[in-house]
């Protein structure tokens, strides 16, 4: 079941953010990054977020979230992650399906690491295109992906 997150809540902020510090590492590894920016988020960072939050519970258990910052003409999701407990069970296309589904926006986009294979699998699965590759201050190579509606 998806619903939407009060992370202005300091629980609930504790319970993204430790969704995020058990997930990301994954992702650091993937991409051989030493200094990895979504690590670093503080708990203040997530109760001060402008964007919102929905979460994936299996059972009683948070397993996903997905970030998403709404622009006038554009949908971006700012993050997604998956707790490793429950990776490849389907929680990251059921999040960016229920994005899809719930924003009106013409535009979607999202990034990952380049060389984040079941992302850019995940993206690419649904008719996201890449639009640019880049470096970070950190040195990680990056990928930005569109998708438009028809």
């Amino acid at each position: 079941m998806i619903r939407t997150l009060n992370h202005k809540d300091q629980q609930v902020a504790e319970a993204i953010r430790s969704v995020f510090q058990d997930s990301y590492p994954i992702e650091a590894k993937l991409l051989n990054a030493k200094d990895f920016p979504p690590l670093k988020r503080t708990l203040a960072e997530f109760l001060d977020s402008k964007t919102v939050f929905y979460g994936f519970y299996k059972e009683k258990n948070l397993a996903g979230l997905v970030e998403v910052k709404t622009e006038v003409n554009n949908t971006h999701i700012q993050s997604l992650v998956v707790h490793p407990e429950f990776f490849r069970q389907g929680i990251g296309s059921a999040l960016v399906q229920f994005v899809l589904e719930n924003y009106s926006t013409k535009t979607f986009t999202v990034e990952t690491g380049l060389a984040n294979e079941p992302a850019k699998d995940l993206y690419y699965g649904f008719h996201f295109r890449k639009v640019k590759e880049y470096s970070t201050a950190q040195g990680i190579r990056k990928i930005a992906f569109l998708m438009r509606r028809a």
